[in-house]
């Protein structure tokens, strides 16, 4: 029977549980992308509490995507030190460090071009920008790379025909939105071997016209043939408020237990977890073989530590989603 204390390899990588933190925004760099000591100091809570895995916060690939504030970026080899100092700084506490790459506005010929309106070079130059900042990762001393094609990031748009109605080799079909992502993905790969990459994507994205969940299996499934180590399946409309533990927990489950079946990469499954029980049914029931967890984390970053200590008790986040307006997205029970 599995349990979410397993010790387990994820790809290369060898985890000490089963349960992820998932890239959470924090709001805790500056404009050029650094990141405050109060944002090392979060880092350094979640892997002393537990946790078998870290995923950080999306990292932008370019410096004037200004899609969210107080982003960290990985846009410029300056910023290598720093992600050196927090991956350092993770691996102290026997945990991987996964750095989830995003970008959020493509600006071109102008702020936040469209997808349609992007010429060949524009392409070229988005997909350059995420291999360099992988290489960027790898030479931090990161054990990976998530590619960020979900919530409505560039990348998520670019894959989505409710955004991507291009005539060209990019668009039409799933397998054709589904090229720019594959091209980075080979490309890193190549430029940064040693990296797991994995890929977080929506399951859905629940908009008339959007990915429908046949589109992200065929994405997945090309993208697992192309080298992609696995994926992280989500959905438009995260962070659904008034979860509670036995009741309404795991709410993509249904997107990513049937992934789980078709492909031959391990599936993270993020969204609404809340107690071990479940957790472990979900476990035992489908072939999701990993758990991340963002808000949870947020109220109590020391969660797997307790849990492992025998006790049980459901997480204590009430999902009231009142982080999101705290500075650096800081549980309003917990300061």
């Amino acid at each position: 029977m599995k349990t979410i204390f397993d010790p387990v390899s994820l790809g290369k990588l060898r985890l000490k549980n089963r349960l992820i933190r998932s890239a959470t925004w924090e709001a805790l760099a500056d404009e050029d992308g650094h990141m405050s000591e109060e944002l090392f100091a979060q880092y350094e809570r979640l892997a002393a509490g537990g946790v078998g895995a870290i995923i950080t916060g999306f990292t932008s690939v370019a410096d004037d995507d200004h899609y969210f504030e107080g982003m960290a970026r990985l846009s410029r080899d300056e910023l290598i030190p720093e992600h050196q100092r927090l991956t350092k700084l993770i691996h102290a506490h026997d945990c991987p460090v996964i750095v989830q790459l995003a970008l959020g506005e493509y600006n071109g010929a102008h702020r936040n071009m469209t997808i349609d309106s992007m010429s060949a070079a524009d392409i070229a130059a988005v997909r350059g920008s995420f291999i360099a900042a992988a290489v960027r990762a790898e030479k931090s001393g990161c054990d990976g790379v998530q590619i960020h094609a979900a919530h409505g990031f560039f990348l998520s748009r670019f894959i989505s025909p409710a955004y991507n109605h291009r005539t060209d080799e990019y668009g039409g079909s799933a397998e054709n939105r589904a090229r720019l992502i594959v091209e980075i993905l080979r490309g890193i790969k190549a430029s940064a071997p040693s990296l797991h990459v994995t890929m977080k994507i929506n399951g859905s994205d629940f908009i008339r016209g959007g990915l429908t969940p046949d589109d992200c299996a065929a994405v997945c499934a090309l993208c697992a043939r192309s080298g992609l180590d696995s994926v992280e399946i989500s959905g438009n409309g995260t962070s659904v408020p008034g979860i509670r533990a036995g009741v309404n927990e795991a709410y993509f489950r249904g997107l990513a237990a049937p992934l789980a079946r078709q492909l031959s990469i391990p599936v993270i499954l993020v969204g609404g977890h809340r107690s071990i029980d479940c957790m472990e049914r979900l476990l035992n029931e489908t072939q999701i073989e990993f758990l991340s967890l963002s808000r949870p984390l947020v109220r109590e970053p020391a969660l797997p530590a307790r849990w492992k200590s025998c006790d049980r008790a459901p997480s204590r986040c009430v999902s009231c989603n009142a982080c999101y307006s705290t500075p650096g997205h800081r549980c309003i029970f917990s300061r």
